[in-house]
Protein backbone atom coordinates (compact mmCIF):
# COMPACT_ATOMS: atom_id res chain seq x y z
CA UNK A 1 0.00 0.00 0.00
CA UNK A 2 1.39 3.34 -0.84
CA UNK A 3 1.08 5.58 1.69
CA UNK A 4 1.33 9.70 1.60
CA UNK A 5 1.45 11.64 4.75
CA UNK A 6 1.42 15.29 5.25
CA UNK A 7 3.10 17.11 7.81
CA UNK A 8 6.31 15.84 9.63
CA UNK A 9 5.55 16.66 13.02
CA UNK A 10 4.58 14.63 15.90
CA UNK A 11 1.74 12.94 14.26
CA UNK A 12 3.17 12.38 10.68
CA UNK A 13 6.60 11.15 12.52
CA UNK A 14 4.43 8.47 14.54
CA UNK A 15 2.20 7.96 11.06
CA UNK A 16 5.69 7.49 8.99
CA UNK A 17 6.79 4.81 12.04
CA UNK A 18 3.98 2.82 11.96
CA UNK A 19 3.12 2.27 8.39
CA UNK A 20 7.03 1.71 7.94
CA UNK A 21 7.11 -1.13 10.38
CA UNK A 22 3.64 -2.28 8.09
CA UNK A 23 6.00 -2.94 5.24
CA UNK A 24 3.94 -0.16 3.30
CA UNK A 25 5.43 2.70 0.86
CA UNK A 26 5.81 5.47 3.11
CA UNK A 27 6.41 9.08 1.45
CA UNK A 28 6.40 12.10 3.75
CA UNK A 29 5.87 15.43 2.10
CA UNK A 30 6.16 18.64 4.41
CA UNK A 31 6.50 22.11 2.95
CA UNK A 32 9.49 23.28 4.87
CA UNK A 33 12.76 22.63 3.75
CA UNK A 34 15.12 19.62 4.82
CA UNK A 35 17.47 22.15 6.72
CA UNK A 36 14.38 23.06 8.83
CA UNK A 37 13.58 19.32 9.27
CA UNK A 38 16.74 18.01 10.49
CA UNK A 39 15.97 16.47 13.89
CA UNK A 40 12.82 14.97 12.07
CA UNK A 41 14.41 13.56 9.64
CA UNK A 42 17.32 12.20 11.89
CA UNK A 43 14.12 10.26 14.46
CA UNK A 44 13.28 8.22 11.52
CA UNK A 45 16.75 7.46 10.19
CA UNK A 46 17.03 3.95 9.06
CA UNK A 47 13.23 3.65 7.91
CA UNK A 48 12.55 3.20 4.26
CA UNK A 49 10.88 6.74 4.23
CA UNK A 50 10.86 9.35 0.80
CA UNK A 51 10.55 12.38 1.55
CA UNK A 52 8.99 14.93 -1.23
CA UNK A 53 10.08 18.45 0.93
CA UNK A 54 9.47 22.68 0.24
CA UNK A 55 5.93 21.57 -2.20
CA UNK A 56 2.97 19.17 -2.39
CA UNK A 57 2.87 18.47 -6.13
CA UNK A 58 -0.12 16.37 -7.27
CA UNK A 59 1.99 13.59 -8.23
CA UNK A 60 2.51 12.48 -4.96
CA UNK A 61 -1.48 11.07 -5.53
CA UNK A 62 -0.10 9.03 -8.20
CA UNK A 63 -1.09 5.37 -7.12
CA UNK A 64 -1.49 6.71 -3.69
CA UNK A 65 -3.85 4.28 -1.76
CA UNK A 66 -4.16 6.90 1.42
CA UNK A 67 -3.32 10.14 2.37
CA UNK A 68 -2.97 11.17 6.24
CA UNK A 69 -3.05 14.59 7.36
CA UNK A 70 -0.82 15.93 10.43
CA UNK A 71 -2.79 18.07 12.47
CA UNK A 72 -1.62 21.61 11.67
CA UNK A 73 -3.04 20.58 7.64
CA UNK A 74 -5.83 22.03 6.79
CA UNK A 75 -8.42 19.40 4.55
CA UNK A 76 -9.21 22.14 2.16
CA UNK A 77 -6.22 23.20 1.12
CA UNK A 78 -5.04 21.97 -2.80
CA UNK A 79 -3.29 18.09 -2.25
CA UNK A 80 -6.38 17.30 0.17
CA UNK A 81 -9.29 18.24 -2.35
CA UNK A 82 -7.30 16.49 -5.12
CA UNK A 83 -7.11 13.40 -3.34
CA UNK A 84 -11.23 13.40 -2.56
CA UNK A 85 -11.00 14.41 -6.63
CA UNK A 86 -9.57 11.15 -7.45
CA UNK A 87 -11.30 9.50 -4.22
CA UNK A 88 -8.17 8.64 -2.49
CA UNK A 89 -9.70 8.55 1.39
CA UNK A 90 -8.28 11.06 3.92
CA UNK A 91 -7.50 10.01 7.31
CA UNK A 92 -4.98 10.91 10.61
CA UNK A 93 -3.53 9.27 13.65
CA UNK A 94 -6.13 9.97 15.72
CA UNK A 95 -8.75 8.17 13.47
CA UNK A 96 -6.86 5.37 12.82
CA UNK A 97 -6.07 5.20 16.38
CA UNK A 98 -9.50 4.60 17.04
CA UNK A 99 -10.48 2.23 13.93
CA UNK A 100 -7.25 0.06 14.60
CA UNK A 101 -6.81 0.08 18.62
CA UNK A 102 -7.74 -3.42 20.93
CA UNK A 103 -9.75 -1.45 22.98
CA UNK A 104 -12.37 1.07 23.08
CA UNK A 105 -11.46 4.51 22.71
CA UNK A 106 -11.76 7.29 25.35
CA UNK A 107 -12.09 10.75 22.85
CA UNK A 108 -11.99 13.77 24.58
CA UNK A 109 -12.73 17.29 23.30
CA UNK A 110 -13.39 20.99 24.18
CA UNK A 111 -12.42 24.75 23.42
CA UNK A 112 -10.97 24.96 26.75
CA UNK A 113 -9.66 22.85 29.57
CA UNK A 114 -8.71 19.42 27.31
CA UNK A 115 -5.19 18.56 28.20
CA UNK A 116 -5.99 19.20 32.15
CA UNK A 117 -9.19 17.02 31.95
CA UNK A 118 -7.67 14.27 29.96
CA UNK A 119 -4.37 14.25 32.09
CA UNK A 120 -6.96 13.86 35.37
CA UNK A 121 -8.72 11.06 33.45
CA UNK A 122 -5.78 9.48 32.71
CA UNK A 123 -4.40 9.71 36.11
CA UNK A 124 -7.29 8.65 37.71
CA UNK A 125 -7.74 5.36 35.67
CA UNK A 126 -4.05 4.33 36.45
CA UNK A 127 -4.83 5.33 40.45
CA UNK A 128 -7.65 2.54 39.36
CA UNK A 129 -5.35 0.37 38.84
CA UNK A 130 -5.93 -0.15 34.96
CA UNK A 131 -3.26 0.57 32.67
CA UNK A 132 -3.59 3.43 30.57
CA UNK A 133 -2.43 5.36 27.63
CA UNK A 134 -2.95 8.95 27.29
CA UNK A 135 -2.21 10.66 23.59
CA UNK A 136 -3.12 12.32 20.74
CA UNK A 137 -3.85 15.75 20.66
CA UNK A 138 -1.59 15.63 24.24
CA UNK A 139 1.99 14.41 24.75
CA UNK A 140 2.21 11.36 22.04
CA UNK A 141 0.33 9.65 19.15
CA UNK A 142 -0.27 6.41 20.11
CA UNK A 143 -0.87 4.58 16.25
CA UNK A 144 2.67 3.82 16.69
CA UNK A 145 2.68 2.09 19.88
CA UNK A 146 -1.06 -0.06 19.73
CA UNK A 147 0.61 -3.53 19.32
CA UNK A 148 1.97 -2.30 23.10
CA UNK A 149 -1.94 -1.70 24.52
CA UNK A 150 -3.30 -4.56 26.27
CA UNK A 151 -7.35 -6.18 25.81
CA UNK A 152 -7.97 -4.67 29.22
CA UNK A 153 -5.89 -1.41 29.13
CA UNK A 154 -7.89 1.73 28.64
CA UNK A 155 -7.03 4.57 25.87
CA UNK A 156 -7.95 8.14 26.56
CA UNK A 157 -7.13 10.84 23.77
CA UNK A 158 -7.20 14.27 23.74
CA UNK A 159 -8.75 15.19 20.33
CA UNK A 160 -8.70 19.27 18.22
CA UNK A 161 -11.21 20.44 16.77
CA UNK A 162 -8.46 19.71 13.38
CA UNK A 163 -8.76 16.21 14.14
CA UNK A 164 -12.27 15.43 14.33
CA UNK A 165 -12.52 17.19 11.17
CA UNK A 166 -11.47 13.79 9.54
CA UNK A 167 -13.79 11.71 11.78
CA UNK A 168 -16.49 12.39 9.25
CA UNK A 169 -14.73 10.61 6.42
CA UNK A 170 -15.99 7.51 5.19
CA UNK A 171 -16.12 5.32 6.86
CA UNK A 172 -17.07 7.71 9.70
CA UNK A 173 -16.68 6.83 13.18
CA UNK A 174 -16.62 8.40 16.92
CA UNK A 175 -15.03 7.04 20.25
CA UNK A 176 -16.94 4.72 22.05
CA UNK A 177 -16.67 7.32 25.12
CA UNK A 178 -16.73 10.76 24.24
CA UNK A 179 -16.51 14.07 26.27
CA UNK A 180 -17.33 17.43 24.54
CA UNK A 181 -16.60 20.02 27.44
CA UNK A 182 -17.19 22.88 26.29
CA UNK A 183 -17.77 24.66 22.51
CA UNK A 184 -16.50 28.35 22.67
CA UNK A 185 -15.45 31.04 19.77
CA UNK A 186 -11.86 29.47 19.11
CA UNK A 187 -9.37 28.51 15.33
CA UNK A 188 -11.34 31.02 13.33
CA UNK A 189 -8.39 31.64 12.18
CA UNK A 190 -8.49 28.22 10.58
CA UNK A 191 -11.76 27.57 10.56
CA UNK A 192 -14.33 29.87 8.41
CA UNK A 193 -17.10 30.19 10.76
CA UNK A 194 -18.48 28.85 14.00
CA UNK A 195 -20.62 26.44 12.42
CA UNK A 196 -17.62 24.76 10.87
CA UNK A 197 -15.85 24.68 14.17
CA UNK A 198 -18.83 23.01 16.07
CA UNK A 199 -19.31 20.54 13.49
CA UNK A 200 -15.96 19.73 13.75
CA UNK A 201 -16.15 19.09 17.09
CA UNK A 202 -19.59 17.71 16.97
CA UNK A 203 -18.11 14.91 15.13
CA UNK A 204 -16.68 13.05 18.16
CA UNK A 205 -20.84 12.04 19.00
CA UNK A 206 -22.18 12.26 15.69
CA UNK A 207 -21.43 8.32 14.56
CA UNK A 208 -21.83 7.02 18.65
CA UNK A 209 -24.18 4.15 19.05
CA UNK A 210 -26.79 3.27 22.08
CA UNK A 211 -23.91 1.18 23.16
CA UNK A 212 -21.59 4.51 23.69
CA UNK A 213 -21.24 6.94 26.63
CA UNK A 214 -21.37 10.82 25.82
CA UNK A 215 -19.88 12.77 28.62
CA UNK A 216 -21.47 16.98 28.28
CA UNK A 217 -20.58 20.11 29.59
CA UNK A 218 -24.41 20.83 31.03
CA UNK A 219 -23.42 25.16 32.28
CA UNK A 220 -21.94 25.51 28.18
CA UNK A 221 -24.57 27.18 26.14
CA UNK A 222 -24.08 24.55 23.16
CA UNK A 223 -23.20 21.38 24.44
CA UNK A 224 -25.51 22.22 27.63
CA UNK A 225 -28.59 21.96 25.11
CA UNK A 226 -26.82 18.38 23.43
CA UNK A 227 -27.19 16.97 26.85
CA UNK A 228 -30.90 18.35 27.84
CA UNK A 229 -32.34 17.74 24.36
CA UNK A 230 -30.70 14.82 23.02
CA UNK A 231 -30.15 16.55 19.34
CA UNK A 232 -27.07 18.09 17.80
CA UNK A 233 -28.51 21.03 16.21
CA UNK A 234 -26.04 23.53 13.95
CA UNK A 235 -26.92 25.82 11.22
CA UNK A 236 -25.63 26.15 7.78
CA UNK A 237 -23.01 28.49 7.06
CA UNK A 238 -21.08 29.17 3.31
CA UNK A 239 -19.49 25.83 2.60
CA UNK A 240 -20.92 24.33 5.82
CA UNK A 241 -24.57 21.99 5.15
CA UNK A 242 -26.48 21.93 8.16
CA UNK A 243 -26.31 18.87 10.69
CA UNK A 244 -29.11 17.95 12.96
CA UNK A 245 -28.66 14.29 14.41
CA UNK A 246 -29.93 12.49 17.54
CA UNK A 247 -27.06 11.53 20.28
CA UNK A 248 -27.41 7.82 20.24
CA UNK A 249 -24.87 7.09 23.11
CA UNK A 250 -26.25 7.53 27.03
CA UNK A 251 -25.71 11.22 28.13
CA UNK A 252 -23.39 11.86 30.79
CA UNK A 253 -23.35 15.30 32.46
CA UNK A 254 -21.14 17.53 34.80
CA UNK A 255 -22.05 21.02 36.46
CA UNK A 256 -20.96 23.40 38.55
CA UNK A 257 -24.72 24.55 39.08
CA UNK A 258 -27.08 21.34 38.69
CA UNK A 259 -27.32 18.07 39.97
CA UNK A 260 -27.29 15.74 36.84
CA UNK A 261 -28.86 12.33 37.32
CA UNK A 262 -25.32 10.80 36.19
CA UNK A 263 -21.71 12.22 36.04
CA UNK A 264 -20.48 14.74 38.41
CA UNK A 265 -21.47 17.93 40.10
CA UNK A 266 -21.08 20.28 42.85
CA UNK A 267 -22.91 20.27 45.49
CA UNK A 268 -22.62 23.73 47.94
CA UNK A 269 -18.84 23.09 48.33
CA UNK A 270 -18.65 19.69 47.75
CA UNK A 271 -17.38 17.78 44.50
CA UNK A 272 -19.76 15.01 43.72
CA UNK A 273 -20.09 11.84 41.38
CA UNK A 274 -23.28 9.97 40.89
CA UNK A 275 -23.55 7.10 38.90
CA UNK A 276 -25.73 3.69 38.67
CA UNK A 277 -27.86 5.07 41.11
CA UNK A 278 -25.36 5.81 43.51
CA UNK A 279 -23.87 8.94 44.73
CA UNK A 280 -20.10 9.26 46.25
CA UNK A 281 -18.96 12.31 47.90
CA UNK A 282 -15.31 13.10 46.27
CA UNK A 283 -14.13 16.00 48.00
CA UNK A 284 -14.09 19.57 48.85
CA UNK A 285 -13.39 22.89 46.95
CA UNK A 286 -11.04 23.88 49.95
CA UNK A 287 -9.25 20.97 49.52
CA UNK A 288 -8.19 20.98 45.53
CA UNK A 289 -5.02 23.02 44.05
CA UNK A 290 -6.18 24.00 41.34
CA UNK A 291 -7.21 28.06 40.87
CA UNK A 292 -10.29 28.83 39.51
CA UNK A 293 -13.81 27.49 39.16
CA UNK A 294 -12.52 26.76 35.15
CA UNK A 295 -10.55 24.10 37.27
CA UNK A 296 -13.16 23.15 39.12
CA UNK A 297 -15.33 22.33 36.04
CA UNK A 298 -12.15 20.33 34.82
CA UNK A 299 -12.07 18.29 38.13
CA UNK A 300 -16.13 17.71 37.84
CA UNK A 301 -15.51 16.76 34.19
CA UNK A 302 -12.82 14.60 34.89
CA UNK A 303 -14.75 12.56 37.15
CA UNK A 304 -17.51 11.85 34.76
CA UNK A 305 -15.52 10.60 32.42
CA UNK A 306 -13.12 8.78 34.49
CA UNK A 307 -16.06 7.18 36.31
CA UNK A 308 -18.00 6.02 33.35
CA UNK A 309 -14.45 4.31 31.81
CA UNK A 310 -14.36 2.37 35.30
CA UNK A 311 -12.30 4.61 37.73
CA UNK A 312 -13.08 4.53 41.29
CA UNK A 313 -14.23 7.13 43.60
CA UNK A 314 -11.18 6.82 45.80
CA UNK A 315 -8.82 6.96 43.18
CA UNK A 316 -10.45 10.23 41.57
CA UNK A 317 -10.89 11.60 44.87
CA UNK A 318 -6.40 11.01 45.65
CA UNK A 319 -5.89 12.04 42.48
CA UNK A 320 -8.37 15.96 42.79
CA UNK A 321 -6.69 16.49 46.33
CA UNK A 322 -2.95 15.63 44.90
CA UNK A 323 -3.41 17.77 41.29
CA UNK A 324 -1.09 20.27 40.96
CA UNK A 325 -1.94 20.90 37.62
CA UNK A 326 -0.13 20.71 33.67
CA UNK A 327 2.63 23.00 32.56
CA UNK A 328 1.35 26.00 31.31
CA UNK A 329 -1.26 26.30 32.56
CA UNK A 330 -1.75 28.53 35.44
CA UNK A 331 1.61 27.65 36.66
CA UNK A 332 3.25 29.03 39.17
CA UNK A 333 7.01 29.57 37.93
CA UNK A 334 8.19 31.71 41.21
CA UNK A 335 7.85 34.11 43.73
CA UNK A 336 10.16 36.92 43.94
CA UNK A 337 10.27 40.14 46.84
CA UNK A 338 6.54 38.92 47.44
CA UNK A 339 5.70 39.08 43.76
CA UNK A 340 4.01 35.40 42.28
CA UNK A 341 4.76 34.78 38.58
CA UNK A 342 2.06 32.51 36.95
CA UNK A 343 2.51 31.04 33.05
CA UNK A 344 -0.68 30.28 31.33
CA UNK A 345 1.17 30.14 28.20
CA UNK A 346 -1.87 28.06 26.95
CA UNK A 347 -3.90 30.83 26.93
CA UNK A 348 -3.90 31.35 22.98
CA UNK A 349 -7.48 32.44 23.78
CA UNK A 350 -9.30 35.54 24.59
CA UNK A 351 -11.86 33.62 26.75
CA UNK A 352 -8.85 31.35 27.98
CA UNK A 353 -7.33 34.61 28.75
CA UNK A 354 -10.62 35.59 30.90
CA UNK A 355 -10.68 32.37 32.57
CA UNK A 356 -7.10 32.60 34.33
CA UNK A 357 -7.97 36.29 35.53
CA UNK A 358 -10.97 34.82 37.22
CA UNK A 359 -8.81 32.76 39.32
CA UNK A 360 -7.31 35.50 40.94
CA UNK A 361 -8.17 37.91 43.55
CA UNK A 362 -4.84 39.48 44.26
CA UNK A 363 -3.71 43.21 41.91
CA UNK A 364 -2.59 41.71 38.46
CA UNK A 365 0.36 42.57 36.00
CA UNK A 366 -1.16 40.66 32.94
CA UNK A 367 1.26 39.90 30.06
CA UNK A 368 -1.09 39.38 27.10
CA UNK A 369 -0.49 39.40 23.09
CA UNK A 370 1.11 36.81 20.76
CA UNK A 371 -0.84 36.36 16.84
CA UNK A 372 -4.66 37.11 17.13
CA UNK A 373 -7.68 34.18 16.12
CA UNK A 374 -9.84 36.64 15.09
CA UNK A 375 -12.07 35.83 18.44
CA UNK A 376 -14.06 38.19 20.05
CA UNK A 377 -12.24 40.26 22.93
CA UNK A 378 -15.55 42.02 24.26
CA UNK A 379 -15.17 39.77 27.83
CA UNK A 380 -11.63 39.53 28.42
CA UNK A 381 -11.09 43.18 27.66
CA UNK A 382 -13.91 43.78 30.41
CA UNK A 383 -12.12 42.15 32.82
CA UNK A 384 -9.18 43.63 31.86
CA UNK A 385 -10.23 46.93 32.97
CA UNK A 386 -11.57 45.66 36.22
CA UNK A 387 -9.34 43.43 37.30
CA UNK A 388 -5.72 44.19 35.81
CA UNK A 389 -3.33 46.65 37.10
CA UNK A 390 -1.01 46.56 34.73
CA UNK A 391 -0.92 45.84 31.04
CA UNK A 392 1.82 44.40 29.16
CA UNK A 393 1.82 43.96 26.16
CA UNK A 394 4.02 42.39 23.68
CA UNK A 395 4.07 40.70 19.95
CA UNK A 396 2.12 40.88 16.88
CA UNK A 397 -1.73 41.32 18.98
CA UNK A 398 -0.83 44.72 20.75
CA UNK A 399 -2.34 46.97 19.02
CA UNK A 400 -5.39 45.20 18.66
CA UNK A 401 -5.70 44.56 22.63
CA UNK A 402 -4.66 47.86 23.56
CA UNK A 403 -7.81 48.59 20.90
CA UNK A 404 -10.40 46.20 22.53
CA UNK A 405 -9.53 47.59 26.16
CA UNK A 406 -9.56 50.97 24.80
CA UNK A 407 -8.38 54.61 26.19
CA UNK A 408 -8.28 53.96 30.09
CA UNK A 409 -6.01 55.25 32.88
CA UNK A 410 -6.45 51.85 35.16
CA UNK A 411 -4.94 49.81 33.85
CA UNK A 412 -1.76 51.14 33.35
CA UNK A 413 -0.84 50.45 29.63
CA UNK A 414 2.93 49.32 28.59
CA UNK A 415 3.73 48.46 24.89
CA UNK A 416 6.36 46.71 24.25
CA UNK A 417 8.11 44.15 21.48
CA UNK A 418 9.06 41.09 22.40
CA UNK A 419 8.40 38.95 25.61
CA UNK A 420 11.91 39.67 27.10
CA UNK A 421 10.95 43.34 27.12
CA UNK A 422 7.37 42.56 28.40
CA UNK A 423 9.01 40.53 31.54
CA UNK A 424 11.23 43.52 31.96
CA UNK A 425 8.40 45.70 32.50
CA UNK A 426 6.32 43.95 34.49
CA UNK A 427 9.84 42.99 36.91
CA UNK A 428 9.67 47.09 36.91
CA UNK A 429 5.89 47.93 37.93
CA UNK A 430 5.19 44.79 39.82
CA UNK A 431 5.04 45.24 43.93
CA UNK A 432 4.56 42.85 46.59
CA UNK A 433 1.31 41.09 46.94
CA UNK A 434 0.63 41.59 43.19
CA UNK A 435 0.61 38.47 40.95
CA UNK A 436 2.66 38.27 37.32
CA UNK A 437 0.59 36.35 34.81
CA UNK A 438 1.14 35.71 31.02
CA UNK A 439 -1.82 34.80 29.70
CA UNK A 440 -1.45 35.78 26.56
CA UNK A 441 -5.03 35.76 24.95
CA UNK A 442 -3.33 35.03 21.77
CA UNK A 443 -1.39 32.24 20.08
CA UNK A 444 2.63 32.12 20.07
CA UNK A 445 3.15 31.60 16.06
CA UNK A 446 4.43 35.44 15.85
CA UNK A 447 7.58 34.40 17.72
CA UNK A 448 7.64 30.50 19.04
CA UNK A 449 6.94 27.06 17.39
CA UNK A 450 4.29 26.61 19.87
CA UNK A 451 2.77 27.79 23.18
CA UNK A 452 5.18 25.51 25.13
CA UNK A 453 8.04 27.13 23.75
CA UNK A 454 6.90 30.33 25.08
CA UNK A 455 5.89 29.01 28.03
CA UNK A 456 9.45 27.74 28.54
CA UNK A 457 10.89 31.23 27.13
CA UNK A 458 8.73 33.12 30.17
CA UNK A 459 10.24 30.52 32.87
CA UNK A 460 13.30 31.16 31.91
CA UNK A 461 13.72 34.91 32.26
CA UNK A 462 11.53 34.79 35.37
CA UNK A 463 14.35 32.49 36.58
CA UNK A 464 16.97 34.50 35.11
CA UNK A 465 15.33 37.41 37.07
CA UNK A 466 14.93 35.42 40.14
CA UNK A 467 18.29 35.14 40.23
CA UNK A 468 19.88 38.16 39.14
CA UNK A 469 17.77 39.84 42.15
CA UNK A 470 19.38 37.01 44.93
CA UNK A 471 22.72 38.34 43.86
Amino acid sequence: MKVVIVGLARQGSALARYFSARGDQVIVTDLRPATALHSEIAALEGLPIEYVLGEHPFSLLDGCDLLCLSGGVPPETPLPQEARRRGIPLSNDSRLTLQLAPVPMIGITGSSGKTTTTTLVGEMLKASGLTTWVGGNIGVPLIDRLAQIGADDRMVLELSSFQLQLFAEPPPASPHLSAVLNITPNHLDRHPSMAHYTAAKANIVRFQSADDLAVLGVDDAITGRWWREGWVHIAADVGQAALDFPIQARRVGFSLVEAVPEGAFLQGEQLVWRWAGHTWPICTLGELKLRGMHNVANVLAACAIAGAGGATAEAMRQVAIGFAGVPHRLELVAEINGVRWYNDSIATAPERMAAALRAFDEPLVLLAGGRDKHLPWAEAAELIRHKVRHLVLFGEAAGLIADAVGPTDHPQVHRCGPLEEAVAVAAQVARPGDVVLLSPGGTSFDAYKDFEARGEHFRSLVHAFKKETST
